[in-house]
């Protein structure tokens, strides 16, 4: 079964026996689910990009409920803007979109939801893989290994899923810490090479300064 980008990005956030989010805590997932999903209809042709502004090029349906509902956003708010606003605008819906993501992923059968209760009392969702879905991300993560491990150019879907794993922080849950020390410059490079996948690490880089900054302050 073929998985969209926020689909991919989605099953490498969560733990696979528990189901619980993993990597960098909010708001690095959400951009990340955003970036994806502007990935996924850019790929598609849907949109373009430029350093000045994001575009729709084809107001056709996806057939996939969460890029069309994106995709009507971007073309009904006319405008100069540019992929950093669309990060961060879709960002701001990252619960929204996740949990759409993620019905769509029980629905295929790749992922189990679990209801329960922490300390009898909160609620607790959690989205533990089936054997689908473990054998999805055990895909994805030797595809993107073999990626990094080698010389070779990476295709624009595999250099835009780096880009999404190093600014949500699991990077570390695709290589060993000897690996990422040796082709560290090559994860950068391949997250780098589209414009999108810069785009987001200049916005993570920017959210988790002023995080910082706030935090020091009080």
């Amino acid at each position: 079964m073929k998985l969209t980008m926020p689909e991919e990005i989605m099953l490498l956030l969560l733990d696979d026996k528990t189901g619980r989010p993993i990597g960098l805590p909010p708001p690095a997932g959400d951009y990340a689910v955003a970036s994806a999903i502007l990935m996924q209809l850019s790929l598609d042709n849907h949109i373009d990009t430029d350093p000045e502004r994001l575009m729709v090029t084809s107001h056709k349906p996806t057939g996939d409920a969460v890029q069309d509902e994106a995709l009507t956003l971007i073309a009904t708010n006319l405008g100069m803007r540019d992929s950093r606003h669309w990060i961060v605008e879709l960002g701001r819906q990252g619960e929204h979109y996740r949990t759409m993501i993620l019905d769509r992923l029980v629905a295929k059968g790749v992922l189990r939801k679990e209801e329960g209760r922490f300390l009898w009392v909160f609620a607790d969702r959690r989205y533990p893989k089936a054997a689908e879905g473990e054998a999805d991300v055990m895909e994805v993560r030797a595809r993107l290994r073999s990626v990094l491990l080698n010389d070779d150019i990476p295709e624009p879907h595999d250099a835009l899923m780096i880009g999404l794993a190093r600014a949500s922080g699991i990077i570390p849950l695709i290589l060993t810490p000897a690996e990422q020390d040796r082709v560290g410059k090559r994860v950068d490079q391949a997250a780098d090479m589209e414009e999108l996948g810069r785009t987001l690490s200049a916005v993570t880089r920017e959210v988790y300064a002023m995080m910082l900054a706030f935090a020091g302050a009080h």
